[in-house]
């Protein structure tokens, strides 16, 4: 099964999403990177890290559209696609940033048809929903809102699952 799982920032979500994961086998694929001198996002990272139980196998370094195409009966946890969508858009330059790149754009329709095909154990996948919050100042800003946006619909389509968490308490949106 593939569960979908959106919220804003501080909902919930990964912790709901850690919970329907099970006790293991679970992959959790973390596609945050720490900022050198950001200690606030380092210190986000470690309480993801420390949450996280000892039995469960950690891939950080990997591309997420390859480990879903790679064979596996655990189940795959992704956290969170915003931070991969930020390292991808960053990954392809600044113009990607301006305007619509079709580099990102291949990203983007290759990871939605990983989750597509993807046919290992169950998939957790955690992204945020920026939709609800206020138009962003800067073009980057909307330009991110609209892709992941775009990227969470998308998404949404190919999963048998997906849930809305607020205030952390899970809506299903799309049941089983």
């Amino acid at each position: 099964m593939r569960t979908l799982v959106l919220g804003g920032a501080r909902s919930g979500k990964s912790v709901f999403a850690e919970e329907i994961a099970g006790p293991g086998p679970v992959v959790y694929v973390a596609t945050a990177r720490p900022w050198p001198g950001d200690e606030d996002f380092a210190a986000r990272i470690a309480a993801h890290v420390a949450r996280r139980p000892a039995g469960w196998t950690t891939e950080d370094r990997r591309d997420v559209v390859t480990l879903l195409r790679e064979p596996t009966s655990a189940t795959m946890l992704v956290d969170d696609l915003g931070t991969w969508l930020t390292h991808v858009t960053d990954t392809c330059g600044t113009p990607a940033w301006e305007h619509d790149h079709p580099g990102l754009t291949a990203e983007m329709d290759a990871l939605v048809d990983a989750v597509a095909t993807y046919s290992g154990g169950n998939l957790v996948i955690v992204t945020p929903e920026v939709g609800m919050a206020v138009i962003p100042e800067h073009r980057s800003g909307r330009l991110f809102r609209d892709r992941i946006g775009t990227l969470n619909q998308r998404l949404a389509t190919v999963c048998e699952r997906v849930v809305l968490v607020v205030a952390g308490l899970p809506l299903e949106l799309k049941p089983l």
